[in-house]
């Protein structure tokens, strides 16, 4: 743990905080980041202009932070095609789960809402079991 830094970690929480909360007041909308996508990917002419402007605002903010921050991001120790695969795995993970830690973690939890209070601890749960299986298996670094 000699890597935390909670001044980062409390900044990010309080832009996704603050980004959320945006979405919610400015458009009704809940930043469940797994459905935006989703719906752009779908065609969803009706809501397209919005949820572009969301992803290009996630986008945007990682660009000025690695460029504000580059040591707090850091490069990936692993190779570009298991992070692809990862990816892949999450997307799907997120649609067979409704929701990603971005729509139940974040706005779900703040909503009081009984099934995102299940899927985030099973999110935490999932991540600490994968956690000590890699560093088991000798994978995590």
């Amino acid at each position: 743990m000699g890597d935390f830094t909670p001044w980062s970690a409390l900044l990010g929480g309080v832009v996704i905080g603050v980004g959320a909360s945006l979405l919610l007041i400015a458009n009704g909308r809940v930043a469940g980041v797994s459905d935006i996508v989703f719906g752009t990917l779908a065609g969803e002419r009706s809501e397209l202009s919005w949820r572009v402007c969301f992803m290009l605002g996630l986008l945007a903010v990682g660009c000025v932070a690695a460029l504000l921050a580059p040591d707090e991001i850091g490069i990936s120790p692993r190779p570009i095609a298991l992070l692809a695969l990862a990816g892949l795995l999450v997307g799907f993970g997120t649609r067979l789960g409704h929701g990603c830690t971005s729509g139940h973690g974040v706005c779900g939890i703040s909503r009081r809402s009984p099934r995102s209070f299940a899927a985030t601890l099973t999110f935490m749960l999932v991540a600490i079991a994968t956690l000590v299986v890699s560093h088991w298996l000798g994978v995590a670094s």
